[in-house]
């Protein structure tokens, strides 16, 4: 490209700049629909990313090896716990007979009112199977490691270890350490050990008690809200889920598709956590996309005006050796222009307004789990779409002011 077409490039930018920066406060307006876009975009996007990752933690305290029973839920909880009819022994015992299943353990996931320093609060409990073995797994489960103190074992009594979150957090207005004394449901329980931070909120903030105490704390019978299956091999974990799920069937006499019970592979609940967040995705990407077009069409409604207003300056140029093409591209230029403004300006809000969302929701979950993804393709793509909804939305206003005839425009 020679120096004469170089500089005859820059003089096109800079008179398209300027044209853009007189307008002022209606090049603003205009390109309000793609700030709201891209940054739409740009924003839940980023913190979909980030949410994805989080969710994917969350699945790293379950093992590869491990199943979930429980019956059908009734609300939002902890699993099993808003179950209106528990699973039993009956069902502990059909679930161990099935080929695969090395160990089935039990738990209980209650919630209690936990007092110290005068502050009530409510909590999640869970307990500590009798058996040292199921005892084991579950903390294998939860990959629990003591940062103060120790664990528990089945055989203390009046002892709880508590979640990171104790430790972390100031709600009780008191530090609890190692042998502070905790009210629970009107009984005096001591810290023996705080387990170190975790993936999984929920293990973050749960207390852990003996399942003898819990269930005479709770007044809870024979029942059980979830059952955790640890399989022989992960090789036969679909197949030891499908055998279950027939075996409680069988006994409980229901047809495919209508059971009142769920057996869950780790690969299953991510897998779904995964569908609704591309869900959510997609919408988010409909409503941006509805966004960019009203934006469009507000650059091309600008654009339309601007061949009106200038009619005499494009006679003008004309008169003096304009071409036809030239008008085109200095027009061409200021709607893409007001694009690529409309997306950087939207990419920067968007990334702002992702950070600051990230910044409360870890502030109130005492945590920062919910961490944002920068995807560097993301924002040129963004950036570069608007760039050209810019551009495209400006072409008729441009070969509009193109076409005028010399004459017509210098008489306005």
């Amino acid at each position: 490209m020679e120096s004469g077409e170089i500089n005859m490039i820059r003089d096109y930018i800079s008179l398209a700049f300027d044209n853009l920066k007189h307008r002022g406060l209606r090049s603003w307006l205009t390109m309000l629909g793609i700030f709201i876009g891209i940054a739409a975009v740009v924003a839940l996007i980023s913190l979909g990313q980030g949410l994805q990752q989080a969710v994917l933690g969350q699945f790293d305290a379950l093992s590869a090896d491990r199943l979930i029973i429980q019956n059908a839920e009734t609300g939002f909880g902890p699993p099993g716990s808003t179950a209106v009819t528990k699973l039993t022994e009956h069902d502990l015992e059909i679930i161990s007979r099935v080929q695969g299943v090395e160990i089935a353990v039990p738990r209980l996931i209650r919630m209690g009112k936990v007092e110290y320093n005068k502050v009530a609060s409510f909590k999640y409990i869970g307990d500590l199977p009798d058996d040292k073995e199921e005892a084991a797994m579950v903390y294998s489960t939860m990959n629990a490691k003591p940062i103060e103190g120790r664990l528990l074992t089945p055989d203390d009594r009046g002892k709880i270890v508590l979640g990171n979150d104790f430790l972390t957090q100031e709600e009780f207005g008191k530090d609890i350490r190692v042998s502070s004394k905790l009210n629970i449901n009107g009984k005096d329980f001591e810290v023996v050990g705080i387990i170190g931070k975790l993936n999984n909120i929920i293990f973050n903030s749960v207390i852990i008690m003996p399942r003898k105490d819990m269930k005479s704390l709770l007044n809870i019978g024979d029942e059980m809200d979830t059952i955790a299956v640890k399989v022989s091999s992960t090789d036969v974990l679909v197949d030891t889920a499908r055998n279950i799920e027939e075996r409680l069937r069988r006994d409980r006499n229901e047809q495919v598709g209508e059971e009142d019970f769920t057996v869950q592979t780790p690969q299953q609940a991510l897998s779904a956590v995964n569908t609704i967040l591309n869900i959510v995705n997609l919408i988010v990407i409909g409503i941006a996309a509805i966004s960019l077009v009203v934006g469009g069409i507000g650059i091309m409604n600008t654009m339309y005006t601007s061949v009106l207003e200038r009619k005499r300056e494009i006679g003008i140029m004309k008169a003096v050796g304009a071409k036809n093409s030239d008008i085109l591209t200095i027009f061409l230029l200021e709607s893409g222009l007001l694009g690529l403004a409309g997306g950087i300006i939207g990419a920067i809000i968007g990334l702002s307004l992702s950070f600051l969302v990230s910044f409360v929701a870890n502030s109130y979950l005492g945590t920062d789990l919910l961490k944002i993804i920068i995807s560097y393709p993301l924002l040129i793509s963004a950036i570069l779409f608007s760039l050209i909804i810019g551009a495209i939305s400006g072409l008729f206003p441009a070969r509009q002011a193109s076409q005028l005839r010399p004459t017509e425009a210098l008489r306005g």
